[in-house]
């Protein structure tokens, strides 16, 4: 039995007792569930943080690199799974914005991480990766950018209008994709190109976490509002130079669609 465990047993024996009232006793249980949750979603953070780095550096396609890849979407689905209830924690504290920028950040995380794994999955079938949970997840990282940016708009917050590109672009983006589907099946490697972008993304989302809540509140010292806007833009501003970098690196030859590729535009038309 965990700490956190252990504490709301403890807690809901004693209002069975009638130590407190029922509803202080109800509001401790959902401090500690709310506790639990938090500290879960931490480890989970932690782990994805860790296994992020741990794939980056080992040999792109090898079993170890698979196997830590796995581990990290694992984590990382335990993150957005642990984030949903915390958006309606938050509002219901009153922090309506801070619940809607949570909800913002589990919508294009989710996108992130799906299309990381479906990439590798459907790498021969381009109409199966261009799916409806694509365009869905397109759809609400469109809407869902465009409701931060009238909200970083209406509380004059830079943050909010500035993240809320990520969705605005990523949602076009996916959309774009799907429409010219024959076009990206005809780019060799268009599997990888989708696969590390995703990855990036998720890199992202890991690293403000960590550098924007987790580390402030580890070490108080390094709050204020400049290392504030460093934390959150610094790893976009990364990940940007990363993907410059891996684009051209991996820069496809002669367009033209594979066998299996064409196979499954065939029977999508």
């Amino acid at each position: 039995m965990t700490a956190g465990t252990a504490s709301v047993s403890a807690m809901t024996a004693g209002c069975a007792c009638g130590s407190m009232s029922g509803l202080a006793c109800t509001g401790v249980i959902a401090m500690n569930a709310y506790g639990l949750l938090f500290a879960t979603h931490v480890a989970a953070g932690t782990v994805a943080l860790l296994t992020f780095w741990s794939a980056a550096l080992l040999r792109k396609g090898s079993q170890p690199h698979r196997l830590v890849g796995r581990a990290y979407l694992l984590a990382m689905v335990c993150v957005i799974a642990t984030a949903l209830p915390m958006c309606v924690v938050q509002y219901q504290r009153g922090q309506p914005v801070t619940a809607a920028f949570l909800a913002y950040l589990v919508v294009i995380t989710s996108t992130a991480v799906w299309s990381a794994w479906r990439a590798v999955r459907d790498k021969h079938d381009v109409v199966r990766y261009t799916g409806p949970v694509f365009v869905v997840l397109g759809v609400l990282s469109l809407l869902t950018g465009a409701a931060v940016l009238a909200l970083g708009v209406r509380v004059n917050s830079p943050l909010l209008m500035g993240f809320s590109s990520i969705g605005l672009v990523a949602g076009i983006d996916t959309l774009l994709k799907r429409i010219r589907r024959e076009k990206m099946a005809a780019r060799p490697g268009w599997w990888r190109t989708e696969h590390y972008t995703s990855m990036l993304g998720n890199g992202i989302a890991t690293h403000i976490a960590f550098l924007g809540i987790g580390l402030p509140r580890l070490l108080p010292s390094l709050g204020g509002s400049s290392l504030q806007y460093l934390a959150w833009f610094g790893p976009l501003l990364v990940a940007v130079l990363a993907k410059l970098w891996l684009d051209r690196r991996w820069k496809p030859g002669p367009a033209r669609p594979t066998g299996r590729a064409m196979d499954s535009l065939q029977r999508s038309a």
